[in-house]
């Protein structure tokens, strides 16, 4: 029971590690990205192009976007989804190979 308890906490404790990374994660990609855009967009308008410009400059938005795929990936993992390898999957490749495994010791019998 005591071991049950601690195997949990355990558990608990890396799923909240995880999740504050996560948020730590997003903190940094906001703020940064503020920062860099602010910069690109300051400099993007001191060398003559118009506000309308700057705004539909890919370069501005760049980084948000690159990023942003890195920052959704890290959210699915800490969420917990996915779509393709998920527990029933791992569950149908665990099996698969215990059966693989059983038929080969299976023949030299």
């Amino acid at each position: 029971m005591e071991y049950n308890n601690v195997e949990k906490k355990e558990r608990a404790k890396k799923k909240v590690e995880e999740l504050k990374g996560f948020y730590i994660h997003l903190m940094v990609y906001v703020f940064v990205n503020i920062m860099i855009s602010v910069v690109v967009a300051t400099s993007l308008l001191y060398s003559g192009e118009s506000f309308f410009e700057v705004l539909t400059n890919f370069g501005v938005f760049s980084t948000w976007l690159f990023w942003g795929i890195g920052v959704f990936f890290h959210a699915l993992k800490v969420f917990s989804y996915s779509p393709f390898f998920n527990k029933e999957w791992e569950e149908r490749q665990i099996q698969k190979y215990i059966e693989e495994d059983k038929q080969q010791s299976e023949k030299y019998r």
